[in-house]
């Protein structure tokens, strides 16, 4: 492709976000093919009549989305073809459940929580992990193996958590589920089968946890969350006997259970479920330790790689109590039979070899340039608003002040192209209404324009 002629005239600014999103609008209606070849950078700049570097930056930013790559000696081109919006995409929430969203064609910004920077998919290791793997493995390997997981992840997985949350656990203790979903669906079904069929849950706390417990035939009790976390004096006033919670940094809220809280909690004789849901996202402060380690004989720990590498992967892990093991591997086995081995043993090699923590360290910086540049955008265009949990996570929540109904505006910023969730879908009991928006899925230029029609139509609501 010699020349790029359906972009017209650059304006007087913006010149970066005006060429990415006419390269990415031209992928996605197809005018610019899979395997099509961009112009060099200085050929397309003095076409365009503007510097070398908007059109560096620009190729980077689709780079950045998986939409562009770049090889000396090749070019740059186009990856493969965006998909087109059709439904809204299920939202993802810690847990895992997926919730259909009705047909929303006319969303251009999704901002929902939970979905990490897919375009940040360490494919280059991974490929380089999967070679060595596919060079080393054996026809043992292949076959039907254990059903808590390869010994190897499995024993890859203790030092690493062992290492970066402080869980206490050998190999032979670890469960290799499908996600954390997974992971709750089998603790529903030995809890239900010991005749506990009611568990507390945060409230604000995740919908798609929620869901899923009741799928499952689990009564999901709410139990009031607010600055410190969970409030453990009304968990203990009830006769509940499990509970789920996100400790080290609450969905929604983004707040930490205080430490007073978590001895309490910790006095509390019933069984905790602690999801772990996005531990590795830190950004001004030092992580908080699991809670595990403080109590492994009545701590069920869950976790995944759906946020430090990508929700399809489909590997998570379980650390529960002895007494409840073997009724859980039991479950696991007559679920599946076990994860694929493949996966299990690539993400072992990348544990071993740094590669995954090199990776972590990497999203970390990406995703505090999406988080600044989020809250940089809703200070400007949303001066009212109070944003909150931005020390960690993939997402923020903000308040507003005056006696709002959350989901109407939810809808008005819809009707802007942009799609948020309203704290209220969240809740069980009434509290007052925020916006929980998501920043992992979108470069800087794109939540600074998301924001800046939510802004508008806040103005306008």
């Amino acid at each position: 492709m010699d020349q790029i002629d359906f972009l017209g005239a650059p304006p007087d600014r913006g010149r970066t976000a005006w060429l990415a999103d006419g390269l990415r609008a031209a992928v996605v209606a197809g005018r610019l093919p899979a395997g099509a070849r961009l112009p060099a950078t200085r050929v397309l700049a003095g076409e365009l009549g503007v510097s070398r570097g908007v059109v560096v930056e620009a190729y980077q930013r689709l780079t950045d989305e998986g939409l562009l790559s770049g090889r000396t000696g090749a070019g740059t081109r186009v990856t493969a073809r965006a998909p087109r919006p059709r439904g809204g995409p299920a939202r993802q929430e810690p847990g895992g459940l997926r919730l259909p969203q009705r047909p929303s064609p006319d969303i251009e910004l999704d901002l929902s929580p939970g979905v990490p920077d897919l375009s940040a998919f360490p494919r280059a290791a991974w490929l380089r992990a999967e070679r060595t793997v596919l060079a080393e493995v054996t026809s043992a390997d292949l076959g039907y193996g254990d059903p808590r997981g390869t010994p190897r992840l499995r024993a890859e997985l203790a030092t690493w958590l062992a290492r970066t949350r402080g869980v206490r656990a050998g190999a032979d203790d670890i469960i290799v589920v499908n996600g954390v979903a997974q992971a709750l669906a089998l603790l529903c079904q030995t809890s239900r089968a010991r005749g506990v069929d009611a568990w507390g849950v945060e409230d604000p706390g995740s919908r798609g946890s929620q869901d899923e417990l009741r799928h499952w035939g689990v009564r999901a009790v709410p139990v009031p969350v607010d600055a410190h976390g969970l409030r453990v004096p009304e968990l203990t006033a009830t006769d509940l006997e499990a509970v789920l919670l996100t400790p080290a940094h609450q969905f929604p809220t983004g707040v930490v259970l205080s430490p007073r809280r978590r001895l309490a909690l910790l006095d509390w004789p019933g069984l905790i479920i602690e999801d772990d849901y996005d531990a590795e996202h830190r950004y001004d402060r030092a992580p908080v330790a699991a809670m595990q380690a403080s109590a492994p004989e009545r701590i069920a720990y869950c976790g995944s790689v759906s946020k430090s590498l990508a929700p399809g992967m489909r590997l998570g892990w379980l650390i529960a109590p002895r007494h409840l093991h073997a009724d859980l591997v039991t479950a696991k086995h007559a679920s599946d039979l076990g994860n694929p081995a493949l996966p299990q043993l690539i993400l072992a090699r990348l544990l071993a070899t740094g590669d995954h923590d090199r990776h972590l360290r990497t999203v970390r910086r990406r995703q505090r340039r999406h988080r600044d540049a989020l809250v940089t955008a809703l200070h400007e265009h949303v001066p009212a608003a109070c944003v909150e949990g931005v020390a960690a996570g993939l997402h923020v929540l903000i308040t507003l002040p005056g006696d709002l109904d959350d989901t109407v505006l939810a809808g008005h910023i819809a009707a802007a192209g942009v799609r948020v969730q309203p704290l209220s879908w969240h809740r069980q009991a009434p509290g007052p209404p925020g916006l929980v928006i998501g920043y992992a899925a979108h470069p800087p230029d794109r939540l600074q324009e998301a924001v800046r029609r939510i802004g508008a139509a806040l103005r306008q609501a």
